[in-house]
């Protein structure tokens, strides 16, 4: 190859950082461009590289081999997958299993009829895990095949966490469950159900907001009532509600 691919990054968070130190890792390809919903003039890189406002996409056909589309599966991606697919050679991590199959469907329509080339859903998991799993079904016919997740911070599911409404940021990690992993290590081949395999460790802050005065409940003046652990100002002060950390753990995937 003669010519370096030249790759496009759309939205520009935590995987777009990765893919932008990925790209100059790679001698064979190029970044030409990072593709922002935010004000390109605003957007702090990792390194130098051409900024644009995600809506110029549709006049830079012609400047880009590969957009590697780096939003989020709750709702960008299923916007972002077709539409972009009907432009460019598309990649993504669209995470959610059971969703896989319709969201094929949605972009593969419009790449076909483009005569573009989408992938799709080629992260971690579901992606390089997915290959590993293949792998070892067709080595090991008489098998079990079991995953276990973390620890680690799920970027998908902490999204989920921040847009639960009064949330300002939260992160979720993953954390895979020790009796479980020993169960399937010492050969039981136990029958496990998604709750069995891993805890789901939640944290956030809340938003600040100023609540209304209202009747004292209680002496302190941070009080919690039997139906929530919400903080509730009490009209014994007039001081806002501040940010407040709350941690759950549950077992809930």
């Amino acid at each position: 190859m003669t010519s370096k691919i030249r790759i496009g990054i759309a939205c520009y968070g935590n995987l777009g950082r990765g893919m932008q130190a990925a790209i100059a890792k790679n001698p064979d390809m190029e970044l030409v461009g990072v593709y922002t919903r935010r004000d390109p003039q605003d957007l702090q890189l990792a390194s130098p590289a051409p900024r644009f406002a995600i809506n110029e996409l549709q006049q830079h056909t012609d400047q880009i081999d590969v957009l590697i589309l780096c939003g989020g599966s709750k709702s960008d991606l299923p916007e972002q997958g077709p539409k972009y697919a009907a432009l460019y050679n598309t990649v993504d991590s669209f995470d959610p299993h059971a969703r896989i199959p319709e969201y094929f469907e949605t972009v593969d329509a419009p790449a076909k009829g483009a005569g573009k080339t989408a992938l799709i859903s080629a992260g971690w998991d579901p992606g390089m895990f997915s290959i590993n799993r293949v792998y070892g079904e067709a080595l090991l016919p008489d098998r079990e095949t079991y995953t276990f997740w973390g620890r680690g911070l799920s970027q998908g599911h902490s999204d989920a966490v921040r847009r639960v409404p009064g949330v300002a940021t939260g992160v979720q990690y993953t954390i895979p469950s020790q009796e479980a992993i020993d169960r399937v290590r010492d050969g039981e081949r136990p029958t496990l159900g998604t709750r069995e395999k891993h805890q789901r460790e939640c944290s956030w802050c809340s938003r600040t907001v100023r609540m209304p005065r209202r009747r004292a409940r209680r002496s302190s003046p941070w009080s919690t009532t039997s139906t929530s652990t919400t903080p509730r100002l009490n009209s014994s002060t007039s001081r806002p509600w501040r940010p407040s950390i709350r941690r759950c753990r549950t077992a809930v995937s």
